[in-house]
């Protein structure tokens, strides 16, 4: 049987983490993997997750299983908080899926089934682990320009002329904020013309939203999906709960439908649970559970929100730090735009000999495009950083 395989291609990032764990040098440096870590180098539980699971201990009477939906208290907690108190929710539906990567797929394959020869259009660049999700659900994937690495900006009217190229009835994949791997997102006026196009064209939004709160607030991050949420009359979003509760191995996330109108929503939900069933069944709970508490407790989710601020706030503090001292560095104003940025990554703009350089010469380690993970700097070393950086250019 197994005789006939090839070797798959490795993930890049998961051979990073195992380059970067062979390294023997005490003061190397993991830039690579995307998870927030505190300035002692921890991914810590957070205070309000932390109480809810202590709840959960001492109140669930059961493990019984929940339904192809999942929890469906967590589900609607989900929908206010990505479209807001006042979304029309007759429209909306969604299911509880294994982490954001879950809800993607789960979403591309219910696409796949509504519309099976639709393109979908993907972000250059875009997180790398697009491409194989939304092609094993059978759909093709093309490209539309979006970041200018000379520059750090969008190339939005390159975007927009792409996308004008697109048939009625494609499928765009979105950031909704905190752009992966890149970090430059669309700004609200941006937003509203991108909403716009996809009325115009008859295009479907879909929207990734993995970093809520990370990047310019709660509120703010979500406002792109808002815009759309207007204006068009359907379209899908894969929610992530693993950075914004730091519950990264428990894969909670959420794949939400919103339909032309509550029928149509109806329908397009006995797939979206149809298509779970057959490629997971049912997903796990504990995370979800957790987060539910969270977002349903008045008092821990205002400590929830306080203590994600503060992680928020700090992600900004290391990209001005950082900005500041390669500016110090270089002295040039070429990497300002890593302040300007938002969200856990940034890409630098080096070179790929230059990037194996900083990993051969100083033990620092980063993607092969040169993205960072900013939330894994340590503050005390930002100008150690910058001056290895500057060494390689």
């Amino acid at each position: 049987m197994f005789e006939t395989l090839k070797p798959a291609a490795p993930d890049k990032i998961i051979a990073l983490i195992g380059m970067y764990r062979e390294d023997p040098r005490p003061n190397k440096l993991d830039l690579g993997v995307g998870v927030y870590k505190d300035n002692e180098g921890r991914t810590p539980i957070m205070r309000a997750v932390r109480e809810a699971e202590k709840r959960l201990y001492s109140e669930q009477t059961t493990k019984t299983y929940l339904g192809m939906a999942g929890d469906l208290a967590f589900n609607a907690a989900m929908i206010e908080l990505v479209f807001g108190d006042n979304a029309d929710t007759t429209r909306l539906r969604a299911a509880q899926a294994p982490g954001g990567s879950g809800s993607l797929r789960v979403i591309a394959e219910v696409l796949n089934r509504a519309r099976p020869h639709a393109d979908v259009w993907l972000s250059d660049p875009t997180w790398p682990n697009h491409i194989p999700i939304i092609e094993s659900a059978g759909l093709k994937t093309r490209t539309y320009p979006y970041f200018d690495a000379a520059t750090g900006t969008v190339r939005f009217d390159e975007m927009v002329a792409a996308l004008r190229q697109a048939k009625a009835g494609d499928i765009v994949v979105l950031h909704g904020c905190c752009h992966n791997p890149t970090g430059a997102n669309l700004t609200t006026d941006q937003w509203e013309k991108v909403a716009a196009l996809m009325v115009e064209k008859q295009l479907f939004p879909f929207i990734d939203l993995a970093y809520q709160g990370f990047g310019d607030g709660l509120e703010p991050d979500a406002a792109g999906v808002r815009i759309l949420a207007r204006v068009v009359p359907e379209m899908a979003v894969a929610a992530s709960c693993s950075k914004n509760f730091s519950v990264y191995r428990d894969r909670v996330g959420a794949a939400i439908l919103m339909c032309r109108d509550e029928a149509e929503a109806n329908v397009a939900f006995t797939q979206l649970l149809a298509v779970a069933r057959a490629m997971y069944s049912m997903p796990p709970d504990h995370g979800a559970a957790s987060v539910r508490l969270v977002l349903t407790d008045p008092e821990l989710r205002a400590d929830w929100k306080a203590e994600l601020e503060a992680v928020r706030s700090r992600m900004i503090k290391l990209r001005e730090g950082l900005a500041e001292a390669l500016r110090r560095q270089s002295n040039s104003d070429r990497f300002d735009f890593v302040a300007r940025h938002r969200g856990m990554f940034s890409r630098l703009g080096l070179t790929v000999e230059q990037v194996h350089r900083l990993r051969a010469e100083h033990g620092i380690y980063m993607v092969d495009d040169s993205r960072i993970n900013v939330a894994g700097l340590p503050d005390d070393r930002l100008e150690e950083l910058a001056k290895a950086i500057v060494s390689v250019l």
